[in-house]
């Protein structure tokens, strides 16, 4: 007999029928199931998968707990936890979050907490765990904070992202990406949380360090930039891709009377024109996952927000990756905002908006119990868990689950990784005021006091979101100088602390300051979280009357001026008055008043949190080794009374208050230079496709090689809806030899020249456009009308 097979799928299973028969047996455990066959397209996988689920096993990949408990270190080696055996079995969790942190808030210290290699070793036992000792071995998701990177022993910190926005370029945010990816994935994570595209136009908030900073180009291209570092262009199957989760959506950074989670009062309009745009260009990037915000918009609560989360993600932007809370923000919509009677109905109403993903909270535990009770149909889950499937497919988890842990102690914090930390330090410094040229410093000074509360702290050159460090990976201020000069040259005092008034040595610093020949004041703020602060369950600290730690900015540490605290001023006046020359650094995480020093020092630079390298690349800077060409992301305001003070703001134009200019003290793209530039021979010229190419010579003028950040600024002079009095469009960093002259070329496209109407679209309306190119937004160079298109 005869038998005849037609199709592919037939040979296939006689094949193996064959096979089982020869080795006498044939055993159902041993067939390779569909989801678990690579060589099929991941929607097939995913739908085989999803079909053999039961609805606890479904809600379990949408649930994301807190990960620091979930292992035991055992010498070298790193076992699951008692306590992560009993989730598994009680909820099939997919997801874990910050497995690797270590900070005050987990109680993981240098002690007790993974190394890089535990790290990796941690990883692996969790997922053969669940691989094993699961009926479907579906391996976890690892979820990892990231914003200026990984939040984890032992890795590479970078400046925090103000002060990488300050920097202007995209080639350094995306080198950073693909370092901060590396470091996350050799350790046997997936997800990284950031960037923050939180735009931001109210310094009190606390979280401003985190951000891009006030204008939405300039945090779209960084954004854009750093994702495509994380992702690896977008491709999740590249070994060092992660899932890039861009936080927070939306309008998080503008709450009232800037405090953290307050409502953000923001049209509709504004909401498209501003706050938006960073997203949509992260997204188009290749960002695939996106974090909702704890505020409300205009009475709905971000994490319960359809229109943000379903019609506009997801139906009009085509967005395919997953949404997951803020910490415990599901239970929030009852807790907090009270639009749910219970944190069963939050569950409800999140998911239904399009929330996949619970991060670290019980509220989607609920949703089983709301499928019984009809309150929510099993079809919403699936299309939830499907998205959570098809990333974990894409990335091959399925077949490389594990990693290596030596590479893991290689890949991360290398020399090639610190260095880059110290390019990103040295190109955000950004230079305010230099009286007299008196920066550069000479090296062959005779003596220089360094003094202040952050001239030789080494926490609070890092700000929120870092893990406990060794004190030889993170370098001062102090440390920098010294490494210029001889420690004979150089006499440190502390001066005072950031806010604690009983530290008081203004007298020995100015005993210092009289035996010098310069001094350099390090003063601002601090983000350093430490072991006596007590914190809420979603990790913000908690201000204490009763605490005086340096910390006055961090999640939590919202703030109703912007002055110096403790008795830094105090402290910068004594010091000036000795009549010595005075260089003042601010190492801040919000844009901190600068009015005196603005006034009365002879140098003014702020370096925001700098990271690890900060105080080398400070001391670049103060020495002539590097030339500054940081510019401000964000103004600063002269007074909490003006706020907000964004450069874009909308006409008509502004006028002075009774007691101040109306204009910021420093504005947005603003920065000093130890050389000149001279801007000339504005063109345009029109190109195919209504576009525009717009070219202009740069020359550098002065002393010294340096950068230049050239800015174009673009204003529509009547259209049908208020606009702003000029928008920043395109920018470039270059680098330009003494004498030399460079070309520079934008091209604005049709997108440029697009503005939301009266029926919320976006068009382009015929009329005259100013264009206007300089060196910030409060310094134009050269300018000119066109019509367009």
């Amino acid at each position: 007999m005869m038998l005849t097979i037609k199709s592919t799928n037939n040979k296939r299973i006689f094949l193996l029928l064959v096979v089982a028969i020869t080795t006498g047996f044939v055993s159902a455990q041993k067939k390779t199931l569909p989801y678990k066959d690579a060589a099929l397209p991941v929607e097939a996988r995913v739908q085989d998968l999803l079909s053999r689920m039961t609805l606890k096993e479904k809600v379990g990949q949408l649930l994301c707990p807190l990960g620091w408990e979930m292992y035991v270190i055992q010498g070298n080696r790193v076992q699951p936890s008692d306590k992560f055996k009993q989730l598994i079995k009680d909820r099939n969790a997919g997801m874990l979050w910050a497995t690797y942190r270590a900070d005050p808030w987990t109680k993981k210290t240098l002690a007790n907490g993974l190394t890089p290699a535990l790290a990796a070793k941690a990883g692996n036992a969790l997922q053969k765990y669940v691989i094993e000792n699961t009926r479907l071995g579906i391996p976890l998701f690892l979820a990892e904070e990231a914003p200026h990177g990984h939040m984890a022993i032992g890795t590479t910190v970078f400046p925090t992202g103000i002060g990488m926005a300050a920097t202007w370029s995209p080639d350094l945010l995306q080198k950073a990406g693909r370092i901060i990816g590396e470091e996350i994935r050799s350790q046997g994570a997936h997800i990284s949380y950031g960037p923050v595209l939180d735009l931001t136009r109210d310094p009190r908030w606390s979280r401003v360090e985190e951000t891009f900073g006030e204008d939405p180009v300039l945090s779209g291209i960084l954004g854009a930039s750093m994702v495509q570092g994380l992702t690896n262009g977008g491709d999740l199957s590249l070994p060092h891709s992660t899932v890039a989760t861009l936080k927070h959506f939306l309008a998080y950074a503008v709450p009232e009377s800037g405090q953290n989670g307050n409502q953000a009062v923001v049209g509709m309009r504004e909401l498209h024109e501003s706050f938006l745009p960073p997203f949509q260009r992260a997204i188009d990037a290749g960002a695939l996952s996106v974090m909702t915000s704890y505020n409300s918009i205009d009475g709905i609560p971000c994490t319960a927000n359809s229109y943000l989360l379903t019609e506009l993600l997801r139906n009009e932007w085509q967005f395919k990756g997953f949404v997951v809370s803020d910490l415990y923000s599901i239970e929030g919509i009852h807790e907090n905002h009270y639009v749910a009677s219970s944190v069963d109905e939050a569950a409800v109403q999140a998911l239904t908006a399009g929330v996949d993903i619970d991060l670290g909270g019980d509220a989607y535990i609920k949703l089983c119990q709301a499928v019984e009770d009809h309150r929510i149909a099993e079809v919403a889950i699936d299309t939830a868990v499907r998205r959570v499937l098809q990333l974990k497919f894409a990335m091959g988890l399925f077949e490389n689950p594990y990693v290596d842990s030596q590479k893991a102690v290689e890949s991360v914090r290398n020399a090639a990784h610190i260095d880059c930390a110290r390019q990103m330090a040295q190109a955000s410094v950004t230079l305010l005021k230099n009286k007299a040229s008196i920066l550069p410093l000479d090296k062959n000074i005779r003596k220089v006091a360094v003094v202040g509360p952050n001239a030789d702290n080494r926490y609070n050159m890092l700000g929120d979101y870092t893990a406990p460090q060794e004190d030889k990976n993170v370098k001062t201020v102090l440390d920098g100088v010294v490494s210029k000069l001889t420690s004979s040259k150089v006499e440190y005092v502390r001066g005072c602390a950031i806010r604690d008034t009983t530290m008081n040595e203004i007298n020995e610093a100015v005993a210092a300051a009289l035996r010098s020949d310069v001094v350099i004041a390090v003063v601002g703020g601090s983000s350093a979280r430490d072991f006596k602060t007590t914190y809420k369950e979603t990790g913000a600290a908690v201000t204490d009357k009763e605490q005086l730690s340096d910390m006055e900015c961090g999640e939590g540490f919202d703030r109703a001026s912007l002055s110096l605290l403790g008795r830094q001023q105090e402290l910068l006046e004594a010091l000036q008055k000795t009549g010595k020359p005075l260089i003042v650094i601010y190492i801040e995480g919000r844009p901190l008043n600068k009015n005196w020093a603005a006034e009365h020092a002879n140098a003014l630079l702020t370096a925001y949190y700098p990271g690890q390298e900060g105080g080398l690349a400070i001391a670049d800077v103060l020495f002539g080794d590097y030339n500054p060409a940081g510019r401000l992301p964000i103004s600063t305001p002269r007074s909490v009374g003006q706020l907000p003070v964004h450069y874009n703001k909308k006409a008509p134009l502004v006028h002075n208050y009774v007691e101040m200019p109306a204009t910021p003290l420093y504005s947005f793209g603003y920065g000093l230079s130890y050389t000149t530039f001279e801007y000339a021979d504005l063109r345009i010229v029109s190109k195919e496709n209504d576009t525009k190419e717009v070219s202009f010579n740069i020359t550098n003028t002065g002393k010294y090689d340096g950068e230049e950040v050239a800015q174009l600024y673009l204003r529509d002079e009547f259209a049908s809806v208020v606009q702003p009095l000029k928008q920043l469009k395109q920018f470039k960093r270059l680098f330009l030899k003494r004498g030399e002259t460079k070309s520079v070329r934008f091209t604005l496209t049709k997108e440029d020249f697009m503005i939301i109407d009266r029926n919320f679209k976006r068009v382009v309306e015929p009329g005259s456009f100013q264009v206007m190119v300089g060196a910030s937004s409060d310094d134009i160079k050269l300018t000119t009308q066109i019509l367009y298109p």
